[in-house]
């Protein structure tokens, strides 16, 4: 696993931007670039930064709409072609785990979105790392020594996927609680941000990663070839995903996921995550909330 600092990272999302926009975001102080969380894009706009309290424009800086991509092709090494398949889905993942979210024209073809042209917008979420993040919540996912298949919400940017992840890392490593097997689907690179084989985030000694697939397939795969005791999804969305995890459930493997949502309440509301609760495939649900004074974290047990 390559281990990189606060810095490393704020540098290496910088280094997926023109020359012109790069040079002002490498300049912010140390504090902004610790603590920035998105670059954002829009054609004839000077770029922002996203910061927990909101969007700050960066002095010196005036995006075109050849800017936007030009950033593609610097991520994907002049290879865009070979990233169609992401971007067509709005989104690409870049080594480190980055990932750019794209907005554009959609090119449609046989009733499905084939391409995006004419880009208006770009925003680069910058990975980042937060060992002890899952501290909070730990101890509260478990009962009787076993643990306790669990789902994490959130509304989008309020730190699931970083929660998500550092829980992985304490569950593989028996940071705070015993040591067990994860399998993790990562299907668009940001938990483990493989590369080459070799996590680029600490997601454990004991965790086995099947990276680029779909879900609902990685899930399965995990399942039948690595013998996990915990199996680990980001933002579960499809009727897939929820079959592949009440399969495995009903092996008696443990879950964690992340949703996007409000509370439990909202969760109920809609089919998909309704399914879940009912046939009580999750045993706790930790709601994340974003305060001006920072996170926290409600722990309901469903079962």
């Amino acid at each position: 696993m390559i281990q990189q600092s606060q810095a490393d990272r704020w540098r290496a999302a910088a280094a997926l931007l023109p020359p012109h926009l790069r040079g002002p975001a490498l300049e912010l102080d140390e504090l902004r670039q610790a603590r920035a969380e998105e670059l954002r894009l829009r054609a004839g706009r000077p770029m922002t930064a996203v910061y927990p309290e909101g969007e700050e424009s960066i002095r010196g800086t005036a995006v075109t709409a050849a800017d936007l991509p030009l950033v593609l092709e610097i991520a994907t090494r002049a290879s865009v072609h070979t990233a169609q398949a992401q971007i067509s889905g709005g989104f690409l993942t870049v080594p480190g785990g980055h990932r750019i979210g794209i907005c554009g024209s959609g090119v449609m073809g046989e009733g499905r979105l084939r391409n995006l042209r004419h880009l208006s917008s770009l925003a680069i979420r910058v990975a980042r790392a937060v060992p002890g993040a899952a501290w909070p919540v730990l101890d509260k996912l478990w009962q009787g020594g076993q643990f306790q298949s669990t789902l994490l919400v959130s509304p989008p940017g309020a730190g699931k996927t970083t929660l998500l992840r550092d829980l992985i890392r304490c569950l593989s490593d028996g940071d705070g609680c015993p040591a067990l097997r994860v399998g993790v689907a990562d299907e668009r690179g940001e938990l483990a941000a493989m590369w080459e084989g070799t996590p680029q985030f600490d997601v454990g000694r004991r965790t086995d990663v099947m990276d680029g697939c779909p879900k609902e397939q990685g899930l399965l795969m995990l399942l039948r070839g690595m013998n996990p005791q915990v199996l680990a999804a980001d933002e579960i969305t499809a009727p897939e995903d929820c079959a592949a995890l009440e399969m495995a459930a009903n092996c008696g493997v443990g879950l964690l996921c992340s949703a996007h949502g409000l509370d439990l309440e909202d969760l109920k509301a809609r089919p998909l995550y309704r399914n879940l609760l009912e046939r009580r495939v999750f045993r706790r649900l930790v709601v994340i909330c974003r305060t001006k004074e920072g996170r926290s974290y409600q722990v309901t047990e469903l079962c």
